[in-house]
């Protein structure tokens, strides 16, 4: 017989127990012990076996069977050492339940297993459910011939938890005999063991039980970003907590607010994996009561009954951080993957050659402003999807493949405008107006410039950028806005500096010659960029979309060359729009999240899959676990791994079989990497993180990885000499 723990049946097993005989039957075998004369009799509990960090024992509150008797009120008594843990029957994200197998047992016919109340433990940075120090677990044993003795034969299987996990099997047994010892009248009787009934008493007092805790259950719901629930109580709840049981689910730390005086209990517990279609099961928790339910559905989220009651940032903070956006949005300027952004700039500066200080000065102001109307676009954007509970994150629209397209269509005419393709020319009409205010000429072209320039700038990340956008998204509204115009305005710094300084075009060479060769570079790098937005759609969305995209550049092309009548180029364009057609298919979707390999000076790194569970199982069997959330559409991830860790000692370290990477791909929308970063207080990549025996909650690397910081983060969270700072 296998005891395996169910979700679904503990609450009718726990009714069954505590409203039946057993737990008034213990409450009163303690009272006669202690106050109406049985003397104490030796212990029936069977022999502890373990070791220092855990150890086990059988007891039962007789030390027989009774005549007649059909059942036997029974404990599974867990004692840990120092710092270990074990699990609940839903432990939570990672960790397992302990699991008994009765094979061998003698006159037993079913074994009731109740679990008292768990605590709420973090290990290798995820929230668990479990209990430490010692706990009792209750058993009502049901006898298959009554009053006939039994063998108790069980092996018990759990995991404990420290700075590592080991699971144990422990071998128990323990025989009861028929009724001993007389009464009065000389009949058979059993008599009470004191020391096992006051734990398994107390044990029983421990277990969830909504007819003695005085709540009720309100409303829930469940939806792909968290858990929402109310629950009222007859007395004011004093520091409660939930724990919830939904299939494979896990969720994070809940948000606890109370209403009502004390009375209305509402959570909201985030989401981290799982679905939201499994039945739903909570446990709450306040002191020495404690009731579980199961809880029906709710098609809208119950409001919070009230604010939070932690303040926000002082102006200190927000100054500090403020500062830190500016300087990440200014760093931004000079980062590997700026190269589009800079091209626009410099053709900005050679077209504003010739041109009045007033012009110029007016030209770059605008495209500053371009820059700042994108960066409070985006910070409206991202308040309203944290209206709705949607995913926010840097850069992450270039997840979305009509985007893509779009850029990809507009980077790619840029460029053919740039290599003399093709001019776009304005009506006579419009010429003539705008020469009569040469300082109002092509600002509409400025403002796009600087726009197009913040947008071209996204996918990348620079020191400072991920503290200042992961304090702007975990924050209000003020704090996006803040933090999205400081970010601009570093951005914009370049322009506003040539505004400042007109004169500074004057230094530029004098129109001539190599104009065109500058023109020709600046369009190689568009072109450059559009070929690797392609490379992206194919990634997003598949080689079909990717292909569309090009053929709709290359249609749009040949109609602007047609309109030229330039046939010649013309068909030197189809020539190259049809071979990169014909390259499309190589740029097959790849999942980069698992089973790639880097092979670098005989080195071969193999990425694992991204599965946040099994950090902690292999930083259990006392392994490193680099983690690196990557996007093909990330320039700076993409820079990090030629440059760091598809190079030299870093390759070394991370194709060890102690180490194992993983690399968890962001090209498409994922909710789990989405969770798992926000759970990192991370809202854009690249996110590197290193774990470890000794460091189970994980070392965390910059945005811009080093050599040194890599093998170092590796040697301490493997336990070396620098561990323990």
């Amino acid at each position: 017989m296998i005891y395996t723990p169910s979700i679904r049946s503990h609450q009718t097993r726990a009714q069954t127990f505590i409203a039946g005989m057993p737990r008034v039957w213990a409450f009163a075998c303690l009272f006669l012990a202690l106050f109406g004369g049985i003397a104490p009799v030796l212990a029936a509990e069977s022999e502890s076996v373990g070791d220092a960090n855990v150890s086990a024992r059988l007891l039962t509150a007789e030390n027989g069977i009774a005549p007649g008797a059909a059942s036997v009120s029974a404990g599974l008594h867990v004692t840990l050492g120092d710092g270990w843990k074990t699990y609940w029957r839903s432990p939570g994200e990672v960790g397992l339940p302990p699991e008994i197998h009765w094979d061998g047992s003698q006159n037993v016919a079913d074994v009731e297993f109740l679990w008292p109340t768990p605590t709420r433990f973090r290990a290798f940075g995820i929230e668990n459910f479990g209990y430490a120090s010692e706990v009792v677990f209750p058993m009502r044993i049901a006898l298959a011939e009554p009053g006939a003795p039994t063998e108790l034969r069980g092996t018990l299987n759990l995991l404990i938890c420290s700075d590592i996990c080991v699971p144990k099997t422990l071998e128990l047994s323990l025989d009861l005999p028929a009724g001993t010892g007389s009464d009065s009248g000389g009949g058979n009787t059993t008599d009470i063991d004191t020391a096992s009934a006051t734990l398994i008493a107390a044990a029983v007092a421990q277990v969830p039980d909504a007819s003695t805790a005085g709540v009720e259950p309100g409303t829930a719901h469940l939806d792909d970003t968290a858990l929402t629930v109310t629950l009222r109580s007859d007395t004011p709840f004093a520091a409660p907590d939930i724990f919830p049981e939904q299939g494979t689910a896990a969720f994070g730390v809940p948000d606890i607010r109370l209403g009502e005086d004390g009375r209305l209990l509402w959570a909201r517990l985030p989401l981290l994996a799982g679905d939201d279609t499994a039945p739903l099961s909570v446990t709450v928790a306040d002191g020495p009561r404690a009731a579980t339910f199961d809880l029906s559905r709710a098609s809208v989220a119950p409001e919070p009954p009230i604010e939070m009651s932690v303040s926000g940032p002082d102006m200190g903070e927000r100054a500090w951080i403020v500062l830190v956006a500016l300087l990440g949005g200014l760093i931004l300027n000079v980062m590997p993957c700026v190269l589009p952004v800079l091209s626009i700039k410099l053709s900005s500066a050679i077209q504003s050659q010739g041109m009045s200080s007033a012009r110029v000065r007016s030209g770059f102001l605008v495209s500053a402003l371009g820059v700042m109307a994108f960066m409070w676009l985006l910070a409206g954007a991202t308040i309203g999807a944290k209206s709705l509970g949607l995913a926010v994150g840097w850069g992450l629209q270039f997840q979305n493949p009509f985007f893509l397209a779009g850029m990809i269509a507009l980077l790619g005419l840029f460029a053919a405008n740039l290599f003399g393709l093709f001019e776009i020319t304005l009506p006579q009409s419009w010429t003539t107006a705008m020469a009569k205010g040469e300082s109002r000429k092509g600002l509409a072209g400025d403002f796009a410039t600087g726009a197009f320039a913040a947008v071209l700038a996204t996918p990348c990340s620079a020191p400072f950028l991920g503290t200042a956008v992961a304090f702007a998204l975990s924050g209000g509204a003020v704090d996006i806005v803040l933090v999205f115009s400081a970010l601009g305005l570093g951005l914009a710094l370049p322009y506003l500096v040539v505004a400042a300084r007109p004169a500074m075009i004057r230094s530029l060479p004098r129109p001539g010659r190599w104009m065109l060769a500058v023109r020709g570079l600046l369009g190689g790098l568009l072109a450059l960029t559009a070929a690797w937005l392609i490379w992206v759609l194919a990634a997003v969305a598949g080689p079909v979309a990717a292909a569309l995209a090009i053929g709709i550049l290359a249609v749009g092309s040949l109609a602007l060359l047609v309109v030229r009548h330039k046939p010649g180029r013309a068909a030197l364009v189809a020539v190259i729009m049809a071979a990169a057609v014909l390259v499309v298919p190589a740029l097959a979707p790849r999942d980069v999240s698992g089973g790639a390999t880097d092979q670098i000076a005989g080195t071969e790194t193999i990425w694992q899959p991204f599965e946040r569970a099994e950090i902690a199982r292999l930083v259990s069997e006392g392994r490193t676990v680099f983690v690196d959330v990557t996007a093909d559409w990330c320039l700076t991830c993409k820079a990090n791994k030629a440059l760091v860790l598809s190079r030299g000692d870093v390759a070394l370290a991370l194709a060890q079989p102690d180490v194992v990477p993983m690399r968890a791909d962001w090209t498409r929308p994922d909710p789990v990497i989405a969770r798992y970063l926000e759970t990192n207080g991370r809202y854009g990549i690249p996110f590197n993180i290193v774990y470890g025996p000794a460091a189970p909650e994980g070392i965390a690397l910059p945005e811009l990885l080093s050599t040194d910081a890599v093998l170092d983060a590796l040697t301490r969270a493997g336990g070396g000499p620098d561990s323990a700072t």
